[in-house]
Formats: C-alpha cells, structure tokens, sequence
C-alpha cells in the first residue's frame, strides 16, 4: 500500500509549550488507524495539526503527494482531508440537512461517492430528523451527523477525534459500524477513542502516544499481547 499521508519530525508548540516531540508516522490509502493514549498526551493536538489548526507546528506533513505543513486548513480539505472533532462543532442553528448540504462537494478526484441518499442510508435516523436543527439532535445524533458531514466532502481521509465519547452503548455500536462501511469504502481513517478493544476490531494498526511521541506503532494485536504497556498508557 502507498502512502496517503507521510509526517516527519513534526512538533506542535502553544506558546512556549512543546505539546509534540518529533512524531514519524504514515497512513497508507484505505488504512484504518487507532490513534491512542492517555488524555493530555497530545492525540489531539496531532489531528489538528494534520488539519491546519496549530500555528506553531514544524516538520513535514505530505498528503497525496503534496506538502501540506503551513497549508491553510480550508486548503487541507480541499485536499482530501476532513475532520470529526471533538465536541462535534456542527451548526444548531441550521437542519440535519443544511449541514450535510453545505459540505457536499466531490472528492479530490472529482468522485461523488457520499450522497444525501447514501448518508441516509447508512444512518436511517438523519433522514427521519432530517427537518429538525442540530441543536434539537441527541449526542449520539449529532456524532452521526458529525461523520456524514465529513464524508459528503468525499475525502481520502477522516481524522475522528472521541469517535465515541459520552454516547450510550447501543449507539457507540452503530458508530463503529460506520467507520467499519468507512473502511470498507477504501478511506482512510485515524480515529481517537478510550476503547480500544472495539477500535482493535476494525483497525489495521494501533499508534499510542505517550508526552507527544509514539511510543507504540504496530498491529493492535500485537498491542493486545502486552498487557503491561496497556496499562502503562492506557491504563486498561
């Protein structure tokens, strides 16, 4: 598998504080990636930076080809990157549908993948809510809407900060569903989450970060098989 997304030697500052210590990793087309690792340990700040949205950030980032490090974060999506944050950030004010609209557009590649009819179908639950304002949704609700978002941009890759944080069980279930359809639609994804079991189960390797640097990046398995470093950094 080619890579899609190469980083080297990145760190990412706030202010005087150093949050990432020179991080290597690649993401190959299509993999699915476990991104992991105690809260403050900045798996946060990586997907930002990926996205754009750390000013102090150094190193190379190259997606598809393409030095994107410096890019505006407008620019890193047009690329084919998109992002699901934490906290979900979709607009309460306007419907399920008006989020979903204004985000269509074709993929890097000019394919048109994600529609309305495929989001609907993937998530029967918008299209029933489909009329209703954002801030009308439950958390489950938005976290849906929150992904759909992502993939009617049709990007290459879907960097998911908490795929599943604060929601109940049955829905946390039907998210990772969907980001095993994601996977098997050939995009690339890093997703963050507190469970790492079920992130073992759709993934094809796992990265834990631990104080900015990757302290572990390999099959989750492998991961699995070592208990210690499990409760070293995961504390699981």
């Amino acid at each position: 598998m080619s890579a899609l997304l190469a980083v080297a030697h990145l760190e990412a500052f706030y202010g005087a504080s150093q949050i990432l210590h020179g991080i290597d990793l690649a993401v190959a087309r299509g993999e699915q990636v476990a991104l992991i690792g105690r809260n403050g340990m900045g798996k946060t700040t990586l997907l930002r930076s990926l996205m754009g949205l750390v000013a102090d950030c150094r190193g190379e980032i190259d997606f598809a080809g393409r030095n994107v490090r410096g890019a505006a974060p407008e620019d890193i999506a047009r690329a084919g990157i998109a992002l699901v944050p934490e906290g979900r950030g979709i607009f309460g004010s306007l419907t399920v549908e008006e989020n979903l609209t204004m985000a269509a557009r074709p993929g890097r590649d000019g394919r048109q993948a994600w529609t309305l009819t495929r989001i609907y179908e993937l998530f029967p639950r918008l299209h029933q809510r489909r009329g209703n304002g954002g801030h009308q949704l439950s958390g489950g609700e938005q976290q849906m809407l929150t992904i759909s978002r992502a993939l009617m941009t049709n990007p290459d890759l879907i960097l998911i900060d908490e795929a599943t944080e604060g929601l109940a069980p049955l829905v946390a279930q039907d998210i990772w569903r969907t980001l095993g359809v994601i996977g098997g639609e050939g995009i690339a994804t890093i997703v963050v989450d507190k469970d790492f079991r079920s992130l073992a189960k759709i993934t094809h390797r796992a990265i834990v970060l631990s104080k900015g640097t990757v302290v572990f990046n390999g099959a989750p398995a492998d991961l699995m098989a070592q208990p210690e470093l499990l409760e070293r950094h995961l504390g699981v």
